[in-house]
């Protein structure tokens, strides 16, 4: 099992990551709305993330070693399942916030978050159970992705997963200033990170 999901996990990771990719190259070529934070130039600029692409990808490569961890066979059969149970979900749920977004999709930093000339408040999908979904698919997928690889590059990723939530708080206070009223209901209807089950998508 271990020799198939490993490798599918790869190939869902670089799924994901050309979906992010996809939007940003839109993103960049569309009018700018509001910009709230300190730094928002760096939204609009390539070599920002050409420079951002190559800090996240350098220290993953270089940290791509096993963790000096022995587990017995069952103990590594329950991390590759729970992992995959956490890993391949979480990208899916951040895959479906993206292509929910569709146009609406773009980046931020804990700095400054960016909204479009024509930007409208997405709450249908995924935004719908959930106010940052591609935050928890995140934070899932790195927790999973542990327990599946084992190297320092997913302990990393793990520790550093739960910082999204001051990019959450940031894209939160920019919503709030744009849509107003209609933000507020949305933020009573819809928990910001784990759902309300029995509700139904808009």
């Amino acid at each position: 099992m271990e020799t198939w999901i490993k490798p599918l996990g790869g190939i869902a990771a670089l799924t994901a990551l050309l979906f992010a990719f996809s939007g940003i190259w839109g993103g960049l070529r569309r009018p700018t709305g509001h910009v709230y934070g300190r730094a928002p130039g760096l939204l609009r600029s390539t070599a920002f993330y050409i420079l951002a692409s190559l800090v996240f990808f350098i220290p993953c490569i270089l940290l791509w070693r096993p963790l000096p961890v022995t587990l017995s066979p069952q103990l590594q059969t329950l991390a590759l399942v729970i992992g995959s149970l956490l890993y391949f979900p979480g990208l899916g749920l951040y895959v479906w916030g993206r292509l929910a977004l569709g146009r609406m999709y773009f980046v931020s930093t804990s700095f400054g978050a960016q909204l479009y000339a024509d930007h409208q408040l997405v709450t249908r999908g995924p935004f719908a159970l959930v106010r940052h979904p591609m935050y928890l698919g995140l934070i899932s997928a790195a927790l999973g992705s542990l327990l599946l690889y084992q190297t320092w590059t997913a302990l990393a990723y793990a520790l550093f997963a739960p910082f999204v939530l001051l990019r959450a708080r940031r894209e939160e206070l920019a919503l709030a200033a744009e849509f107003g009223e209609q933000w507020r209901e949305y933020c009573r209807r819809v928990p910001a990170f784990f759902p309300r089950f029995g509700r139904q998508m808009d």
